[in-house]
């Protein structure tokens, strides 16, 4: 192989390492559109960023993932809003890194207030 066929099939793997990064992901499995999307560390009450604003158009549909950045892997309290304008907390929600997570409408029986 020669030298410049080596330069370029080592610059076609840079450019494609970022590419083969996976994303983490939320998926909303709920019945409605979220709206607003924070997360806390398990107990705590500090929410963070409002990672709806990772979306094009500021929300999440129903059947719709959600990019999910700033956020290491572990267990995270999950609060959203619809567009109902109900509040749901989901607790003890599993991340990892380049993953997909949900909440789906079964898990909210009892963490949501109008």
């Amino acid at each position: 192989m020669g030298r410049i066929a080596r330069t370029a099939l080592f610059a076609l793997a840079l450019s494609a390492g970022p590419a083969l990064a996976k994303d983490t992901l939320f998926w909303n499995l709920t019945a409605d559109k979220i709206v607003k999307f924070q997360l806390s560390p398990p107990g705590k009450d500090q929410w963070g960023a409002n990672q709806t604003a990772n979306d094009k158009d500021g929300s999440v549909d129903p059947d719709e993932r959600l990019k999910i950045t700033g956020v290491a892997a572990g267990d995270y309290d999950v609060m959203f809003t619809d567009a109902k304008g109900r509040t749901c907390v989901v607790r003890k929600v599993a991340i990892e890194t380049g993953k997909i997570f949900s909440i789906d409408e079964k898990e909210l029986a009892d963490g949501c207030k109008p």
